[in-house]
C-alpha cells in the first residue's frame, strides 16, 4: 500500500483504488471539505503524475472522461484549490508523492486498463442530501426531487411563480457553469419538453452565480448528485423494435481466447521482473493473482 499524507490531504493506494481524503486546514478549499473522503477505482484513471516545483509539488490525477459526474457537469472549470483531484505536496514529502505516482503507474499497466472515454459514472457522485446556495435562489436535492427557492433580490420573471418542485424523472439535463469576467454563472435544470432558456436571471429553473465563493461550490456538488442521477452522456441510445425486447448476449471468451491473454499477462511480469521493475516478492504475489484471475493454477 502507499500513502502521501500532506497538510492537503491524504491519498492512499491499495492496489485497486485511490482514496481521497481532503485536508482540514483552513486553506483546503470548502468544496473539497464538503465532498469529504471518497474512493477512486483504478478503472476510472486515466493518468496520475507529479510536478514538481521549487517548493514541494503537486500531484495530479486524471480519470476517464465520463467516468465522474462532478468533471462531468462542470466541464474542467473547477479552479485548481476547489479541485479534488490534485493535492499540494509539501518539499519534504516529493520522494513519497514520486513513489506513490509510480505505484500507481505499476497497477495500471499490469492490469492494462483502458484510458478513453466510459459509457457509466464509475464514481457515484456525492452523497444526499444537498443543499446550495446561489445569489437569487438557494437549490436542495433529496435524490428524486429539486427544491428551488428564491431569494429577497430574485428577478420579479422568477419570483411570480414561487417555488419550483421538479422530479428526477422529468428533468432532461442539468448544467452548471461557473461566472467568467462579467458574465454570471448558473446551475441550471432543463425539465424535457422545455422551451429554450433565457439567461440565468430569468429562467425560473436556474439559480445565478456569481464568482466562485467557497460559499457556492456547494452548487457544483449539487449538480454533480443530479448528473449522477440521470442517463450517462455517452450510454447507446435504446434500439428500436424487437431486438430492444431481447436481453443482450453474454460476452463470453473462448478458452483459446483465454489463454492467449494469460501467456500475454505472464510474459509481460517476466519483463518487468527481469527489468528490476518487480521485486521477486512482487513477481510472486502478482503471478499469483494473474493465474487466480483466470482460472489457472500455479
Amino acid at each position: 500500500m502507499a500513502e502521501l499524507m500532506v497538510r492537503d490531504g491524504t491519498w492512499t493506494f491499495d492496489g485497486d483504488a485511490v482514496r481521497i481524503i481532503p485536508g482540514r486546514e483552513r486553506g483546503v478549499h470548502k468544496l473539497r471539505q464538503d465532498l469529504g473522503e471518497f474512493t477512486v477505482p483504478l478503472t476510472a484513471l486515466a493518468s496520475i503524475s507529479h510536478e514538481p516545483a521549487r517548493k514541494g509539488g503537486r500531484l495530479r490525477l486524471r480519470l476517464r472522461e465520463g467516468a465522474d459526474p462532478l468533471l462531468q457537469v462542470t466541464g474542467g472549470s473547477l479552479p485548481d484549490q476547489a479541485n479534488p483531484y490534485q493535492l499540494t505536496v509539501d518539499p519534504d514529502r516529493t520522494g513519497v508523492a514520486d513513489y506513490f505516482v509510480d505505484e500507481v503507474r505499476r497497477a495500471m499497466t499490469l492490469d492494462q486498463l483502458p484510458d478513453g472515454p466510459t459509457d457509466r459514472y464509475l464514481l457515484p457522485g456525492p452523497t444526499l442530501p444537498l443543499s446550495a446556495a446561489g445569489v437569487d435562489g438557494i437549490a436542495t436535492f433529496d435524490g428524486e426531487r429539486v427544491r428551488l427557492e428564491w431569494r429577497w433580490n430574485t428577478n420579479e420573471t422568477k419570483r411570480k411563480d414561487g417555488p419550483r418542485d421538479l422530479a428526477l424523472a422529468d428533468l432532461a439535463a442539468v448544467e452548471w457553469r461557473a461566472p467568467s469576467g462579467l458574465e454570471s454563472g448558473y446551475l441550471r435544470f432543463r425539465p424535457r419538453g422545455a422551451k429554450p432558456a433565457p439567461g440565468p436571471e430569468d429562467d425560473p429553473h436556474a439559480i445565478e452565480l456569481w464568482g466562485f465563493k467557497k460559499e457556492s461550490g456547494t452548487t457544483a456538488l449539487l449538480a454533480a448528485a443530479v448528473m449522477a442521477r440521470l442517463p450517462h452522456p455517452f450510454a447507446a441510445a435504446p434500439q428500436a423494435g424487437p431486438a430492444a425486447l431481447a436481453p443482450p448476449a453474454p460476452e463470453t471468451a473462448s478458452p483459446a481466447d483465454d489463454h492467449d491473454a494469460l501467456l500475454r499477462r505472464l510474459r509481460d511480469l517476466g519483463a518487468l521482473h527481469r527489468d528490476g521493475i518487480l521485486t521477486d516478492e512482487e513477481f510472486a504475489a502478482t503471478k499469483t493473482a494473474v493465474l487466480r484471475r483466470f482460472g489457472a493454477t500455479g
